[in-house]
């Protein structure tokens, strides 16, 4: 949505909404509920963490937010359009990378520019601005099969930012990471969130990985996936997992997460929780 004075998104509106959202499968022995009544609002350049166990429909809601799915109910909209279809505003990032094999980094990152006829000129300065953003200006004629899997994300992420997206839909990005290459991807991700100014939708299952990069922390309960309650992560960046403030609020995320289990299910959390 423009604003005719000024040409850019109409800032009234939030840049994502979700509501009444769900989504059944069918299965051999009937429907399964996977989404029931999800609401949620994000505002443009917040970092929002969904968590939740395995199987709690978390990485489903990412998808048809994506437009990669179709919910059974409820819509999504972004900047008050409805989502039907993939498109450049919502860019997703997968675990598995989902790279072009056959294509160098630096070819991996401007497919998207040059598939939609971005002159050649800007599709080169900016394929270059996001080499050297995600480090990988020496690596930018190499092919996937010869990049770590750390590179490879890295490479991932700066084809979604080539695109010009507004969303960035990250769906457990660094789960098959190892942990030093994980944490250093985390610190990266802060930082490119800080200089594009995107909003980010993180899918996590890890308690922790949502308290350092969150926002806010949105818990899902298990099947039917539904929002439990929403947790305003209130530190400043960076984040040290060490602190005694870090670890309260890790406490606190951890509780919300696990008491519906022990039938102990919390007052949903307000934005100020």
């Amino acid at each position: 949505m423009l604003d005719i004075a000024t040409g850019s998104k109409a800032t009234a509106l939030p840049i994502l909404r979700v509501a009444g959202l769900h989504k059944e499968f069918n299965a051999g022995n009937g429907p399964v509920e996977a989404l029931r009544g999800v609401n949620l609002t994000i505002n443009k350049g917040e970092f929002i963490c969904l968590l939740g166990a395995s199987g709690c429909g978390k990485s489903t809601l990412l998808r048809i937010i994506a437009g990669f799915e179709k919910s059974t109910r409820g819509s999504v909209a972004v900047y008050g359009t409805e989502v039907d279809r993939p498109g450049p505003d919502r860019g997703m990032v997968f675990q598995d990378y989902a790279l072009f094999p056959w294509l160098t980094v630096r070819d991996n990152i401007s497919f998207g520019p040059r598939q939609r006829g971005v002159p050649t000129p800007t599709v080169v300065k900016e394929t270059e601005r996001f080499l050297d953003m995600v480090g990988l200006t020496a690596f930018a004629d190499r092919f996937p099969h010869q990049l770590s899997g750390g590179m490879k994300q890295r490479v991932a992420i700066a084809r979604v930012l080539a695109n010009d997206t507004d969303i960035l839909l990250m769906d457990e990005p660094f789960g098959a990471l190892d942990a030093l290459t994980r944490s250093k991807l985390q610190e990266e991700l802060i930082e490119i969130w800080k200089t594009t100014k995107l909003t980010v939708i993180f899918v996590t299952h890890s308690v922790e990985e949502a308290v350092l990069l969150a926002d806010q922390v949105v818990v899902m309960t298990a099947g039917p996936g539904r929002i439990d309650c929403q947790i305003k992560i209130d530190l400043p960046r960076p984040r040290d997992v060490s602190s005694p403030e870090f670890n309260s609020l890790r406490r606190d995320v951890t509780r919300r997460l696990t008491s519906h289990v022990a039938g102990d299910r919390p007052v949903t959390a307000t934005a100020d929780s």
